[in-house]
């Protein structure tokens, strides 16, 4: 019997996940903690993936490897120490059985940029967080395993919180308080429905023409920070609350003695100039369209509503 691997339980794996089970595919979870969504065709096991002697008898059977982990935390020193081992120990293992490995992927490795990204634009960030996703690009390309990378700007929707378009913004929205935003509430940005990345991951991993490849998630066109707040709130069906501004140098100043805050102002040049992603082209490779804003964000907000 077929098996699709999904590594994680974060946002984009457990929406990967649901997505295959709920189209009929057998789908096998693995996380450090054995947690992963509910469905009677998702099998959820207690795996470590960055130990090759624990993967043998999880891959098993796989014929695709969703592979969807975190870092323990958000900054370049621990990136550095476990992002690229556990990719090598997973391409490795993926190799063995015959399995294709799909990564979520963001836009760092695009670094600073003065215009849309698209699959064309050079990925070659040479700074902190953006050279080791531009480092792990590389080492894909590299692997005799058959890849696919699949880049997503900011996330939001259904799962989503530990992000931009999360818990700093969704409840505060709907809650009626003012929304501060980070670098500039007016410079375009684009933002990836998590559903919409799902959805290419999968289609990416099911069309052997696209193996090797590097793909940009489907993403809608961009919309500013005051934008996507006005959003949230015609989906919740409350007033627009006023929007502030987190000044980028503010983050830079209080980063010289708070080291999470360091590792947000890195990357803070996303959000003080227009920062568009033009998914174009691999929307035609795929034959899948973003999802509306509007019909996207009534989901988003939904969800959040069953969390309450």
């Amino acid at each position: 019997m077929s098996v699709h691997v999904v590594t994680g339980a974060g946002p984009v794996g457990t929406t990967v996940a649901l997505q295959l089970a709920e189209a009929g595919e057998h789908v096998r979870v693995l996380t450090r903690s054995g947690s992963g969504p509910e469905h009677p065709l998702v099998e959820r096991r207690r795996v470590d993936v960055s130990r090759s002697d624990r993967l043998g008898a999880a891959l098993a059977g796989a014929v695709t490897v969703h592979h969807c982990i975190h870092a323990s935390a958000y900054a370049a020193a621990a990136w550095r120490a476990e992002l690229p081992a556990a990719e090598r120990t997973v391409l490795e293992a993926a190799g063995r059985v015959g399995a294709v490995v799909v990564f979520p992927e963001s836009l760092y490795s695009y670094g600073r940029v003065t215009g849309p990204m698209t699959e064309e634009t050079p990925r070659d960030a040479d700074f902190g967080k953006p050279a080791i996703r531009a480092e792990l690009l590389g080492a894909r390309a590299a692997s005799p395993t058959p890849t696919v990378s699949v880049a997503a700007s900011d996330f939001f929707g259904p799962h989503v919180r530990g992000a931009h378009g999360g818990e700093r913004l969704i409840p505060t929205v709907l809650a009626g308080r003012t929304m501060r935003v980070l670098g500039s509430a007016d410079q375009p940005h684009s933002w990836t429905y998590v559903p919409d990345l799902a959805a290419a991951m999968i289609r990416a991993a099911a069309t052997p023409a696209l193996h090797d490849t590097f793909l940009l998630a489907p993403t809608a066109p961009p919309l500013t920070q005051r934008e996507l707040v006005a959003a949230v709130a015609k989906a919740g069906g409350v007033p627009v609350p006023k929007v502030g501004v987190i000044p980028a140098g503010l983050l830079r100043a209080i980063g010289t003695v708070h080291g999470a805050t360091r590792e947000i102002a890195e990357m803070s040049y996303q959000f003080t100039a227009p920062f568009v992603l033009d998914s174009s082209r691999s929307e035609r490779l795929l034959g899948l369209a973003p999802t509306p804003v509007d019909d996207a964000m009534r989901a988003t907000v939904s969800w959040w509503a069953e969390q309450a």
